[in-house]
């Protein structure tokens, strides 16, 4: 039996001030054909299908096509929800999609649900947790002692009844970090993640009951622990620590049980997601300028500030994303000992000090009395300030 994987879509998601529609519609159409090709039985898709709990007209359209395609070619689809996602709003209509053969598991209702299919081997149960949080979990288990997410797991997976001599695969949405080690972070999630710390980590050990574990919440492709727990990573490049990234879909070939071969194909964007660094003049030079249409982040080594240096890069990279300033006066500022900044100074001083550092000149009488207003009002000095 073949599955592929897939995770964290984030559809309807945009990139700064652009949307990705287009984007995300062009890695589904190679989703598809990859479906095809591999002659695959079954989609997995491991949460964060939608980048909003209230999604956009256009990203639910799109998931309704992706889905829509995959019953017509008769592909079974198992489907949980993410951190990210609306629980009520993804499994509305579930139980009108099971007659295609698309089963959804969005709302934690205290079991773990499985689906089992058929192959010549026997029985494959498909197993889809939701994404869940301690306090959730605890609702339906007072008895249970649950202080962290991966004790709300371990309860959920003990009162499942899992025959771990048949196969089984299970779709989880969750922060899950090998032995001494943690994952790759990227994104929002990786942000997220290290602010939330310790609570949130669950150890892969949790999943040996299961041939293969398809997770979704990190957006770098990556095994954990072993080859057959995996992030599929998202859909495509949604953030500048994903620019090194190689987007990809795993294909998971289950024989009989213990036979678990996985292949990673690769995804190729529309439009990729680049990192520049330099001066701008040799970046915008003609024979350093490739793929003008890709997304570019930009940091920009010059020490004179340049003004209009966003409108000055869209006429050559349209789709600038960012452009920030790494020289002499960002470094300077970098180090500069906050908790000493303010002593004895006053407002007038920091702001005229920090113009200096930033343009090299005096700020201006007009410009003072700008920034002082914007901080009245923000509270941050009183009107006498």
């Amino acid at each position: 039996m073949k599955f592929l994987h897939l995770g964290d879509l984030h559809l309807g998601k945009s990139l700064g001030d652009f949307d990705l529609i287009r984007d995300q519609r062009y890695a589904l159409e190679q989703v598809l054909k990859i479906v095809q090709e591999q002659k695959a039985d079954a989609v997995l898709i491991a949460g964060d299908v939608y980048d909003k709990a209230v999604p956009s007209e256009a990203a639910t359209r799109l998931l309704d096509w992706f889905l829509s395609a995959l019953a017509e070619m008769n592909i079974q689809v198992f489907m949980i929800s993410g951190n990210h996602d609306s629980d009520e709003r993804l499994n509305y209509g579930s139980s009108l999609f099971e007659e295609n053969k698309i089963f959804i598991s969005a709302v934690f209702d205290g079991t773990l649900h499985g689906r089992k299919v058929t192959d010549a081997d026997g029985e494959v149960c498909v197993w889809m947790l939701p994404f869940v949080k301690a306090s959730q979990v605890r609702h339906f288990y007072p008895d249970e002692k649950i202080e962290s997410y991966e004790d709300a797991v371990r309860v959920i997976l003990a009162h499942a009844d899992i025959d771990s001599s048949q196969r089984n695969v299970l779709v989880a949405h969750q922060f899950v970090a090998g032995s001494g080690a943690d994952p790759e972070l990227a994104g929002s999630e990786g942000v997220a993640v290290q602010s939330v710390g310790l609570v949130e980590k669950i150890g892969a050990d949790c999943f040996d009951a299961f041939d293969y574990v398809a997770l979704g919440h990190i957006h770098s492709p990556q095994k954990i622990g072993r080859e057959t727990v995996r992030y599929s990573g998202s859909l495509l490049k949604y953030s500048l620590s994903e620019a090194m990234n190689t987007k990809s879909v795993p294909v998971i070939s289950l024989g009989a049980k213990g036979n678990v071969t996985v292949e990673t194909i690769p995804l190729h964007p529309m439009r990729d997601l680049r990192h520049i660094r330099g001066p701008m003049k040799k970046l915008l030079s003609p024979e350093n300028v490739e793929s003008p249409g890709d997304f570019i982040y930009v940091t920009l080594t010059d020490e004179d500030i340049i003004n209009d240096a966003m409108q000055i890069f869209q006429q050559v990279y349209p789709n600038t994303v960012k452009i920030e300033f790494d020289n002499s006066h960002t470094r300077q500022i970098e180090h500069v000992d906050l908790s000493e900044i303010g002593n004895h100074r006053s407002f007038s001083e920091l702001i005229s000090d920090f113009y200096m550092q930033m343009y090299g000149s005096a700020i201006s009488d007009e410009e003072m009395e700008i920034m002082r207003r914007a901080a009245k009002e923000a509270g941050v000095i009183d009107e006498t300030g």
